[in-house]
């Protein structure tokens, strides 16, 4: 049985559960175009080439149905990596992302693992704040006026974690094989 809000690596058969993330949200548009399942194909054989070096995790409902995403583009020179999340508007507020970034942020900065890893996000998005800090980010600084979106210029909260960092307290999900 699954558990919901667990995590497991992003398979080929999800790229329908992406394209419904992507319709459930017009805002989903900056994670990428995914408008059409041959898209959303595309969009998840990105994810999982092996050249990109790059780590996906999909957040899971109980019947195993991808309902968001948990990413990390990794710097192998520099040891570091860029953290970043998206959840299916019919699935937020759960508690599932901040789960999930917990076990994948602490995986990812484990024993020969990253030494820092990074993120930001819209500064007037406070849910993906809430994520960010539950996974034991420290906000760092902002990037005023980075994104223009619908002709308004928006700020990005820029966090960082270290594995010498505090780790979270939080519940981590279940990260299954």
């Amino acid at each position: 049985m699954t558990i919901a809000g667990s995590v497991r690596p992003l398979a080929k058969h999800d790229a329908e559960a992406v394209l419904a993330a992507f319709r459930s949200d017009p805002q989903m548009r900056r994670q990428g175009t995914v408008r059409d399942v041959s898209e959303a194909h595309r969009y998840v054989a990105a994810l999982l080439d092996p050249d990109a070096h790059r780590l996906s995790w999909a957040i899971t409902d109980e019947t195993d149905v991808l309902v968001g995403l948990v990413a990390v583009n990794v710097d192998t020179a520099n040891r570091n990596g860029w953290f970043w999340y998206w959840m299916n508007a019919a699935h937020r507020g759960r508690g599932w992302s901040s789960r999930a970034a917990i076990a994948v942020a602490n995986q990812a900065l484990g024993p020969d693992g990253l030494e820092r890893l990074e993120l930001g996000h819209r500064a007037n998005n406070p849910a993906s704040a809430r994520v960010a800090e539950a996974a034991g980010f420290v906000q760092e600084g902002i990037e005023r006026a980075k994104f223009l979106i619908d002709g308004e210029r928006i700020d990005v909260l820029t966090y960082g974690r270290l594995r010498t960092d505090p780790w979270p307290t939080g519940e981590a999900a279940i990260i299954r094989p």
